[in-house]
């Protein structure tokens, strides 16, 4: 059988044909028009359903199911998403919106839920009976995979990883906690920590990497100074992986997953960021004469949407 996979983000819906291996056999994509309303968006993606699987040469007879990967939660008990802040949703009615135009099947999960059980299917953690996908981007998202099924909980939260507590009393979020963890483990903690740093020592690298412009300054900008050798951006971006860290080994203690795979601009330092969580992490875990999690790089990029959501409607 073959599944519709759709990535649903605050600006593009991506939808493709997905085989029950994983692989992509035809995408198709146009913008969200968050403005519109759900109901147009909605009525962009079953459009969208019916394009990509015309686009590859097959008719809807041929589709099994439609997953639907967004940046939100998702209630398996009411058919609603609660709500999804990139889209401006509150109790929006999703499945019952799609039936209006397909009658198939319709599984919802979060974004990063799905990119995580795509890596379980064809990515890095395939074959894997527990693995995790950790995103570090603007926030930090995750996916738990156990069985080869996404673990949500029964009230679709239990991959919101990134706002364990891991700082008392830290750093505000934009859930209104303070010390989650992506607020010290996401790429916007680097470009947090690397302005503060640049404001306090304006003749420092970070600063004259930006020509004194600290708006300028990205994770990139301190991860590459870091790389380079520069003290102050090697300190800094060993403070983050110390953060990271904390966050990993809380999951290797709750799930003993076999792999947690690290997605997100972040991860794009590759073999950089591996080998510095590689030397850290061994101090942190609790049983150290037991094997614990490989910590790989996760490896189907923007597919990765596309793919896990699809996979959400195989049996």
């Amino acid at each position: 059988m073959k599944y519709i996979g759709i990535d649903l983000g605050g600006t593009g819906i991506k939808a493709g044909v997905v085989d029950e291996k994983g692989n992509i056999l035809c995408k198709a994509d146009c913008p969200t028009g968050v403005e519109r309303g759900y109901e147009a968006v909605i009525r962009d993606m079953a459009g969208l359903c019916e394009a990509v699987v015309q686009k590859a040469g097959m008719s809807m007879d041929d589709i099994a199911a439609i997953g639907i990967g967004l940046p939100g939660i998702y209630d398996p008990a009411t058919g609603l998403v609660p709500f999804c802040t990139n889209l401006h949703w509150h109790q929006v009615p999703v499945t019952a919106e799609m039936h209006k135009y397909l009658d198939k099947p319709v599984y919802i999960d979060n974004d990063a839920t799905v990119a995580g059980l795509a890596e379980s299917v064809a990515g890095v953690s395939a074959g894997a009976k527990v693995s995790i996908f950790v995103t570090l981007g603007t926030g930090v998202g995750g996916g738990i995979i156990v069985d080869g099924k996404p673990y949500s909980g029964p009230h679709g939260v239990a991959s919101e990883i990134g706002h364990m507590i891991t700082v008392v009393g830290g750093e505000l979020c934009t859930c209104g906690n303070r010390g989650c963890w992506e607020r010290y483990a996401s790429a916007t903690a680097i470009i947090r920590e690397g302005r503060k740093f640049a404001q306090a020592h304006p003749d420092c690298a970070i600063a004259k990497a930006v020509g004194g412009d600290l708006d300028a300054i990205t994770a990139k900008t301190v991860i590459d100074l870091a790389k380079s050798g520069d003290p102050d951006a090697a300190k800094l971006f060993d403070d983050y992986v110390t953060h990271l860290c904390v966050g990993l080994v809380n999951l290797i203690n709750l799930y003993d997953p076999e792999i947690i795979a690290l997605g997100g601009g972040v991860s794009h330092s590759g073999q950089f960021l591996l080998d510095a969580v590689n030397e850290k992490l061994p101090s942190m875990v609790f049983y150290k004469t037991m094997p614990y999690a490989k910590i790989e790089l996760a490896k189907l990029g923007n597919d990765a949407g596309i793919i896990g959501a699809a996979m959400l409607g195989r049996k």
